[in-house]
């Protein structure tokens, strides 16, 4: 009868589940913003002729989900989407990178289980400095696989890309108001690895839903990056497509909105953050480029890191 009860009250929690963990992506613990994320994944995806990214990003958030009432971890943790955040973004990343096989489908699924039980052990270290993995779990499984993918021809890498030294390519962008806005908008959709100004504005009408000082720094951050990357003179191609907003979105939303005590001093210290995330994105892309390796959301697990790390009075860190 316990079995029976346990597994009713699984399938009837499991949708709030599923959709938080999708929230947490961006730290929000609510179902509805991980809805209206979906929902804009959906119209990213389809937009840009890659529907399967979007049903990789359900498929993701599933399996890590179960994975984590399989490996029986604590509920408290599954019940704020802590299992699916990571998963998730395997998903997004798998059909992103790889070419449409049976065998691209089966890597997605164990690496988006891995993700739970690698996320468990790094908790156990993190922890001793009160922190959190954030995305890590994702990055470091994924590039595993992704790696593998240039010796197995069963998940062909094409759309990854070529490995080689990178140049300051200048390619030109379009500097006028509404050129602007679409590239702010597409840093905040490249969270989830969509080229989609469109799917930026579900996201920030998410962040809305369930935090207000989220949606701010979410909007601000990628403003920032994109003023930095302009002002330096970035890959033109890159500035275009959102690829240096969405660790300074993810930097700025964890110092900003969730670990900070909303103080002037950790706004600054915020700012500055979203600044360096820039710089270590760029960093990142010139040490992974010769790979032919995506950085993902790694720069902004490092950023936030160092930032958190040092543990001023005026942030008050905390495990998620």
């Amino acid at each position: 009868m316990a079995l029976i009860y346990t597994l009713k009250s699984t399938v009837r929690t499991f949708p709030r589940t599923l959709f938080r963990g999708i929230g947490q992506v961006m730290f929000q613990d609510s179902m509805w913003t991980g809805i209206l994320f979906t929902i804009g994944i959906f119209w990213g995806a389809y937009e840009e002729g890659i529907g399967i990214v979007a049903w990789g990003l359900l498929l993701g958030a599933i399996v890590s989900t179960l994975t984590g009432y399989i490996l029986q971890l604590p509920d408290t943790k599954g019940g704020q989407g802590l299992w699916g955040f990571n998963g998730c973004l395997v998903g997004c990343a798998f059909p992103t990178f790889l070419g449409n096989t049976i065998w691209m489908w089966l890597g997605l699924i164990l690496c988006a289980a891995m993700t739970t039980w690698v996320r468990s052990g790094l908790d156990n270290i993190w922890e001793k400095w009160k922190m959190s993995t954030f995305t890590f779990p994702f990055v470091l499984c994924t590039w595993f696989f992704l790696l593998a993918a240039r010796l197995f021809n069963g998940m062909p890498p094409i759309h990854m890309g070529t490995p080689e030294l990178p140049l300051g390519a200048q390619e030109a962008l379009d500097m006028h108001f509404l050129g602007l806005v679409q590239y702010w908008l597409k840093g905040i959709a490249q969270v989830f690895l969509i080229n989609s100004w469109v799917t930026g504005i579900f996201f920030l009408a998410a962040l809305a839903v369930s935090s207000l000082r989220a949606t701010m720094w979410a909007a601000v951050s990628s403003a920032i990056a994109l003023l930095i990357v302009i002002l330096w003179r970035g890959p033109g191609a890159d500035i275009a497509n959102g690829l240096y907003g969405f660790s300074a979105v993810l930097t700025g939303i964890a110092l900003g909105a969730t670990y900070c005590n909303y103080s002037w001093k950790s706004a600054i210290w915020t700012i500055i953050g979203i600044i360096s995330t820039v710089f270590i994105q760029a960093a990142m892309n010139a040490f992974f480029a010769p790979m032919g390796l995506p950085t993902l959301t790694g720069p902004f697990c490092l950023a936030t890191w160092l930032f958190l790390l040092p543990a001023y009075s005026f942030f008050q860190p905390k495990q998620n």
